[in-house]
């Protein structure tokens, strides 16, 4: 990449620089970029909240997991999904980008592994991905729907998992049947709750080197309450009803993208939904965002700050790698964070990322 003009670099320094998603995806539109940014008010762009914070412009601070989307192929389709995957989609990681990732891994030293998808387990290349990153000596969390565990061929990645030490983080909206049900389809909380046993019976949940990690996302256009509360309420009832047993839970609030965006606009919640984010804003968690300390690999091998940019195709920018061709923990280290209006997701109330709150 050339190095900007000076006029480009200074403009690059103001808060409308970073703004704007691609046509059709856009819902927000940085009022800086017209003009209009006025630091008093209240609901205002997001990297006036970020100036008015002393955090502009956002910046990594290094470099500590690299999450691998292998694609969009997922045997479910859920509603509030922001990447909108699902059975009839095609996106999906070449080997030879699995290759590029593995490659990255063993040339530069990135201490976590965090594969996703999608299914991450339907795809082809998964197992190899995963005992490649094992045997580089990374920790390594898988993300799953639990559904999955109970479709043939995949019955005996509990054992796999649990053979190579690897962090399970499940999806599981609720406690209850319906609520489950409504958000993710017909049957899909039976099947957890089968999954769930599955793996307590592989020691995941119950052995201290077998972490068993629940992602709680709000049934509706809402924030997620504390995670304490919501943490004791899932052990509580799980424990009770099922048996089941868990080592944390993590709360993540759904981000106005994707199918959920869908949701928010045919329900008539996307205005009130994107005010609530935006006046939560908390500079706390906006210190803390894991984009700083994360780097997302696309299922083409494109660079994003997070998995919510890569959705939309924000890559990594102002000078950065944006293909894990040529990954740099050096330069994605101290790349500038590029930004949208969706980043109040992150920054409100307690804040929210893939391991739950950051304030």
């Amino acid at each position: 990449m050339k190095e900007a003009a000076a006029g480009e670099e200074a403009s690059m320094n103001h808060p409308a620089a970073s703004c704007g998603v691609s046509e059709g995806n856009s819902v927000f539109i940085c009022a800086a970029s017209r003009g209009e940014c006025n630091p008093k008010e209240i609901l205002k762009p997001f990297d006036c909240a970020l100036a008015d914070s002393d955090l502009f412009p956002l910046t990594a601070r290094t470099v500590s997991v690299l999450q691998i989307n292998l694609g969009k192929v997922c045997n479910q389709v859920c509603k509030h999904c922001h990447v909108d995957a699902g059975p009839d989609k095609t996106e999906t990681m070449s080997a030879a980008t699995v290759d590029l990732c593995i490659k990255a891994l063993k040339n530069s030293f990135v201490p976590t592994v965090d594969i996703t998808g999608g299914a991450p387990e339907m795809h082809p290349e998964y197992r190899r991905l995963v005992t490649e990153c094992v045997a580089e000596g990374r920790s390594v969390k898988t993300r799953t729907n639990l559904t999955i565990l109970g479709e043939n061929g995949y019955e005996d990645l509990p054992g796999f998992w649990a053979a190579r030490a690897v962090e399970v983080v499940t999806s599981l909206p609720y406690y209850q049947k319906e609520t489950v049900d409504r958000l993710r389809g017909p049957g899909v909380f039976e099947a957890s709750v089968e999954a769930l046993k599955r793996l307590n019976s592989a020691g995941y949940g119950v052995l201290e080197r077998l972490p068993l990690n629940l992602v709680y996302n709000p049934c509706g256009a809402y924030l997620p309450p504390s995670q304490k509360s919501v943490e004791a309420d899932f052990r509580r009832e799980l424990k009770k009803r099922y048996g089941i047993s868990f080592t944390n839970l993590f709360t993540l609030t759904n981000m106005p993208l994707g199918r959920f965006l869908s949701f928010l606009t045919a329900s008539g919640n996307l205005k009130m939904y994107i005010e609530r984010l935006r006046s939560s804003y908390n500079p706390a968690a906006a210190f803390n965002v894991m984009c700083r300390e994360t780097v997302s690999v696309g299922w083409d091998g494109s660079l994003y700050d997070c998995d919510f940019n890569q959705s939309i195709g924000l890559k990594c920018a102002f000078g950065s790698p944006d293909h894990i061709r040529d990954f740099s923990v050096e330069r994605l280290g101290r790349r500038r964070i590029v930004t949208a209006e969706h980043c109040y997701g992150c920054t409100a109330g307690a804040g929210s990322s893939c391991t739950g709150t950051v304030a």
